[in-house]
């Protein structure tokens, strides 16, 4: 990982901070520093000590999206060499939305285009009040494709069609409304609001996480036969973990289970 462009620390309760590091040029997303995200998110998601993985940007931006000279080296490519890229770009929103640690996004200012499909991939996503967003891609005659699914997940297809289309700006409180963020907070109190949120991801077990985020990827739909299957299947075999039977410990013999031992001591 270039150090330059992207900066990850990750502090003694597990918690990791990767930060998108060009500020100059509002964070924006070129290969390099895709492919420095999307290695930091596969070696995060392997690491046992990691508990939560919060996602920001330096200076004013969170991200503007993939940056100009990376857009014009595009729209010199054959059609096979932008499908390779662009199977680059799917596999990063990928690795972030399926990690199984419990990610943040710290929204420190405006989000534009790919920036906005990072924030979508998040499980929880807070915001400072005065950030901007945009969907922007129609406005130079493409289409949001790869961040596509993760927006639609979280803003709906109502809300997606309009901001695709238009690509007008939109603030906070259209944010909190569609659900591409689920808090805000004064750019003074950002960092306090995303502690808390983080400080009640701690007290949760890991490996309970983990399933929690694996079901509400795969449960959609009708509540069927097959489903119910899975969901008994899924608690019975989390029960039956070490960190099931140490968490109804805990509860029964009212104390902490280990893990917010971890990280409460």
């Amino acid at each position: 990982m270039n150090d330059d462009i992207l900066l990850c620390e990750t502090d003694g309760r597990g918690v990791a901070t990767v930060t998108l590091n060009r500020p100059e040029i509002h964070n924006a997303l070129n290969g390099e520093l895709i492919a420095a995200l999307t290695a930091t998110f596969v070696r995060l998601d392997a690491d046992d000590t990691v508990r939560t993985v919060i996602l920001t940007g330096a200076g004013k931006s969170f991200s503007a999206g993939a940056n100009l000279n990376y857009m014009k080296q595009a729209a010199g490519q054959s059609e096979a060499e932008n499908l390779a890229d662009a199977r680059k770009v799917a596999a990063m929103f990928h690795a972030l939305n399926t990690m199984r640690h419990p990610t943040v996004a710290r929204v420190n200012g405006a989000a534009y285009a790919g920036g906005t499909g990072l924030i979508a991939c998040c499980d929880i996503a807070v915001g400072a009040d005065h950030a901007q967003f945009a969907v922007t891609e129609v406005r130079i005659g493409i289409a949001p494709s790869t961040i596509s699914p993760y927006l639609l997940a979280v803003m709906g297809p109502r809300a997606a069609r309009r901001y695709w289309l238009t690509a007008e700006r939109f603030g906070v409180a259209e944010a909190l409304r569609y659900g591409l963020l689920h808090d805000a907070a004064p750019a003074a109190e950002l960092d306090a609001a995303v502690a808390a949120v983080v400080d009640n991801l701690l007290l949760g077990g890991p490996g309970a996480i983990a399933s929690c985020k694996a079901l509400a990827q795969q449960l959609h739909g009708p509540v069927t036969a097959e489903m119910r299957e899975r969901t008994a299947a899924g608690i019975a075999r989390i029960r039956a973990t070490d960190e099931g039977r140490e968490g109804l410990s805990a509860f029964l013999e009212k104390r902490k289970p280990s893990w917010q031992a971890e990280v409460l001591s």
